[in-house]
Parts: structure tokens; sequence; C-alpha cells
């Protein structure tokens, strides 16, 4: 009997991605929600969503063999109650909104890691004098407890700019701050949390250096590491230009991430899940930092693995219910690097044309392993765009491969510049997000 498997936000793109896993013809992949509905406008109440999927779920007439999430918050936090329900393999509910819930998460990271962890405090955006809650000295970065995309994300200098921010966010923030909130209602919360709910934020003092994360998965209290993705930041360090596999850091810096994320999982009581663990790393003082803890795998980083391993990450995912382990080390592909990257504007315009499907199709057909997705329509007013960071605008995602990183940096460069865009300012892309070549 096939096996089913529900997948959250599924698109056409990830069956693509799903289906390069082995055996997937043994497998049925099964929508639970749109993207639209989970991904990009989350704004129906979680019990709702529970109750919609729960529905949806019941109804599967065949072997229901796991529910699959790629996805941040909500998905990620609705993933182990439904799990739960249905008497699936996965991470408590528990443990999950430990890592979603970022003040929380941090205060179970520094008990497991207090050197790694930067200074942070909580911060009610709604307090009638924020800035006096502060015990943390200005540059710093504020972020909402719960988002998703780097979204409501500020670099803050001084006072001025964060009230500035606090007023962004209170407009935004109960979108995804009282789904959390419905989550946290249904666990334990410790007294240490206190009034620290979905709608706050958090300050932490900014992180330095290089940006890395391991992916793996934690099954039956058995700890695996599958791929290290670098996480690449444009040269004025303000938006993330590529996501680029396999890591180029120094092989004991590797190493030194992978141990620190079991630690972090085992303090969190993480088990029988994927994850993925951002790091930040300074070369200049070796001192390492942790950004986030992530409870599934990437999307963003499938077609990566299938350019150098030939099966998508989706396979580590399958290792939960299927309750196996994947070894990707003896897995080829056709490259031996690869990278999504995601070319943007800086500033606000209007899109006056986009790319032809001839004219992406002619590309992909020249570049070897060149796949191209035109984020934005002919007309479309950049800040009207959704889920973008606090400093840029997504306009393209170009997925790229190559036997070595010089190889596939310059066919990125040849791509991004043949997409032919026309913006109503008249300006270009930015050079600095293509100066990034090496580290």
């Amino acid at each position: 009997m096939t096996r089913q498997f529900f997948v959250f936000g599924l698109a056409p793109l990830h069956c693509e991605y799903l289906n390069a896993v082995r055996g997937a013809e043994q497998f049925q992949w099964r929508k639970l929600f749109s993207d639209d509905e989970i991904v990009w406008f989350p704004d129906r109440p979680m019990n709702e969503l529970l109750s919609t999927a729960e529905q949806t779920i019941s109804r599967c007439n065949g072997n229901l063999a796991g529910i699959i999430n790629h996805w941040d918050f909500p998905s990620s936090a609705l993933h182990p109650f439904l799990c739960k329900q249905f008497g699936l393999r996965a991470a408590t509910p528990e443990a999950v909104l430990k890592c979603e819930h970022k003040y929380w998460s941090r205060l179970e990271q520094k008990k497991a890691l207090p050197e790694w962890i930067p200074e942070f405090c909580p911060i009610d955006p709604f307090a009638q004098n924020p800035v006096e809650q502060l015990t943390i000295d200005f540059p710093f970065w504020l972020k909402p407890v719960v988002s998703h995309s780097s979204q409501l994300g500020f670099r803050i200098e001084n006072e001025h700019e964060l009230l500035q921010a606090l007023k962004i966010i209170r407009a935004d923030v109960r979108r995804l701050g009282e789904l959390l909130n419905t989550a946290l209602a249904r666990v334990q919360i410790p007294t240490e949390i206190g009034e620290v709910d979905g709608n706050w934020c958090i300050a932490e003092a900014l992180l330095k250096g290089k940006q890395c994360g391991i992916e793996g998965t934690m099954v039956n209290g058995s700890y695996h590491v599958h791929g290290i993705v670098d996480t690449v930041k444009d040269s004025h360090n303000l938006s993330f230009t590529r996501y680029e596999y396999p890591s180029v850091w120094p092989e004991y810096a590797q190493q030194k991430i992978c141990d620190a994320g079991e630690t972090l999982l085992r303090q969190i009581g993480f088990d029988n899940s994927a994850f993925g663990i951002e790091f930040f790393w300074d070369e200049e003082t070796d001192d390492f930092k942790v950004l986030e803890i992530n409870t599934r795998i990437s999307q963003s980083h499938s077609d990566q693995f299938i350019k150098v391993h030939g099966v998508s990450n989706h396979e580590a995912a399958l290792d939960i219910p299927l309750n196996r382990h994947t070894d990707f080390s003896g897995m080829q592909g056709d490259f031996h690097c690869a990278a999504k990257f995601m070319l943007r504007r800086y500033e606000d315009t209007t899109v006056t044309r986009v790319p032809t499907r001839g004219e992406i199709k002619a590309l992909e057909e020249q570049v070897p392993g060149c796949k191209i997705s035109i984020l934005v329509d002919e007309g479309s007013r950049l800040s009207d765009l959704a889920s973008q960071d606090s400093y840029s605008f997504e306009v393209a995602n170009i997925c790229l491969g190559g036997q070595d990183q010089e190889e596939m940096l310059l066919r990125y460069r040849d791509v991004a510049r043949a997409l032919h865009f026309e913006f109503s300012d008249g300006q270009d892309f930015e050079p600095f997000q293509f100066e990034s070549v090496r580290y």
C-alpha cells in the first residue's frame, strides 16, 4: 500500500523536491494548506488552523505515514500537536515551543552553553516606556519573540531608532504573536518566562562574523547532522544573498557547531524531529555564538542537496516517521557545490518589466542546473511585497551549482545580469550584493 505523507504548504516546486528522494514511487504527497494559507498570510486563529488540519488529515483513506514540515512558524508549532493527535513520531509540543519562543529558547540555550549566547532581554512593545526595559547597551538587534523569515527585525543604534522600530512592530506583531499564544496555552510555561508572550520582542547584542547552519535529525535520542549550509549576507551585512552548500568553514569550526547543536537539543529535550541551528563565528576572536534553533529542515536548502547529493534533504525529514538514519555522504550529485541566491533591490520602487518565460527558459537551458523563480509581477510596488526583511526586497531566486565556488559565483553574476528587469527609478541591482566572492 502507498504510504501517505501530508506536507505543510505543498507547492509544485516542493513536489519536485519530494520526488527526489529514494523510493519516491512508494509515497504519496498530500497538501496540508496552501502556502498562502500557512506561509505568507497566516491570519487565521491557531485553533482554527489546528481544527482544519485535523479534519484534512482525518479524511486520509490510506496508510498515513507522517506529516512533513519545511516552513517556519506557524507550521512549526502546528506540526507537533498534529503528530501527537494522530500518534505519529515527532518532538513534543513543549520542546518545539522552547525553540519557537525566542526568549524561552535563549533561556534554555544559556543553561547549556552560556558563553555561546549573546546578551539579551525581553521588551514589551506596548509598554508605556519601553526604553526602561533595556538591560543591554546600544547597538543591538530587535525582533519579535516569534517571527517568519526575518520579518520585523531591526538593527537598533539608539533610542530614536528603537521607538521607530517598535511603532512598526506594534502594527503587525499580533498577527503571529496571537498564534503563538494559543499554542503556549496548551503547554506548561515555566515561571521564568514571566509575562513574555508571543506579542513581546527580544533585544540581543549584535553578532559578528560569518553565519552558518547545521541541519540534522534527532531520532530516538540519536543525533545526526546531514549537512552544513553557509548563510551569506551582502557586503553591507544587511540581507541574505545566498544559502551555499556545502559549508566552506574550516573543519574544526564545523565540528564545534555540530557538537554545540547536540548539547543544545539535549538541554531542550528535543527528540524525534528534524532541526536546523544557526551559528555565528568571528574568525578574529574565534568566538562562536548561537543565533537560533529551528525545528525542521529548510525547503530553501532542498535544491542544493539535490545538486550535491542527488537527493533532497527531505530524505532526512522522512527519517523521523520511517525510524531510520540516512547517510548523505555516500550519495553523489552532478555538482560539488550549490547555492540558492536571493536577487534583491534595496530601494523601494515599482517593477516595470520582468523577464519573460522565454528569456527564463533560454537561460535555464544555457546554464547547467540553473533554476529561476521570479517573485514579483510587472506593476508590483516593492514595499507591498509580503514577507520581506527590513532592509531589502527579494525579486528573484536563482538556484545554481558548480564544480567549485568560483565557477558557481561567476555563473550567478552572469545569470543575474542577463535577467532583464526594469524598475521605475531607472536603477539596476545594487552591486554590493555581488561582492562577497570568497571567505
